[in-house]
């Protein structure tokens, strides 16, 4: 569903992203774990379009990303960093104007915009303007927009940022209920997230990818048995793991 092969991203003398290469497969959620500047975020937007890289390619649902965008990003929900949204619009002007990005039509629409509302409990705010809204409801918002056409692959960067730990209680939940037909890509520093909801885990430093097991082989790996050890030892520069 997904493939990225020697994905390379530079801005200048700067490598961002080194030679990345992985897949991953129907049904899998895949944390991607890593430091704030080890290229989490720069991959993520090379794998939906956003970025164009400097070298290799990513394949999403069969469709080269640079060569066959349109195809690839019907296959797509996005979630980005910070989950930017129009904050002059409303919610729920926000989902039709979505809606009409993604073509959704009549009873399907209506079916698709009342769903991702109730899953996501917009209710309530779906006619405050969405600069109004608190940093959680905006994450909601940007959830609800990512799995408003029932996308096959989900690209989620930092899904709970800014939640209670109930409402990223609910975001697993939502995840987890997604899983069985859907690849699930999750950008995150929270290794609790990996461990509630990830089937695999890919730990990167410094562009390149260092690990790439189960949250429980990686546990392993630790005397502690805990996966904040190893994922702090890889990030203090330890090759042992890599």
């Amino acid at each position: 569903m997904i493939e990225t092969s020697n994905l390379t991203k530079r801005y200048g003398h700067l490598t961002a992203v080194d030679d990345v290469s992985f897949s991953v497969k129907p049904g899998e959620v895949l944390g991607f774990l890593g430091p704030n500047g080890a290229g989490k975020t720069t991959t993520m937007r090379l794998i939906a379009g956003f970025l164009a890289p400097t070298g290799g390619s990513v394949r999403v649902c069969g469709f080269d990303v640079e060569e066959q965008p349109v195809e690839a990003k019907t296959k797509i929900g996005y979630l980005p960093e910070g989950a930017p949204c129009y904050g002059e619009m409303t919610p729920l002007s926000f989902l039709n104007f979505i809606a009409d990005v993604r073509r959704l039509e009549g009873a399907r629409r209506k079916e698709r915009i009342d769903h991702v509302i109730a899953r996501l409990h917009l209710g309530k705010v779906l006619y405050q303007t969405i600069d109004t809204l608190s940093k959680g409801f905006k994450r909601r918002v940007g959830l609800a927009q990512a799995i408003l056409h029932d996308p096959e692959v989900l690209i989620l960067d930092e899904p709970t940022d800014g939640l209670d730990p109930n409402q990223k209680h609910e975001v697993r939940t939502l995840i987890a209920d997604m899983a069985a037909n859907k690849t699930i890509i999750i950008s995150t520093h929270i290794l609790e997230e990996v461990a509630a909801v990830c089937t695999r885990a890919i730990i990167i430093a410094q562009g390149r990818i260092v690990a790439d097991d189960t949250p429980s082989a990686l546990e392993a790996r630790s005397p502690t048995r805990r996966l904040d050890d190893v994922f702090r030892t890889i990030t203090m520069g330890d090759s042992a793991l890599s």
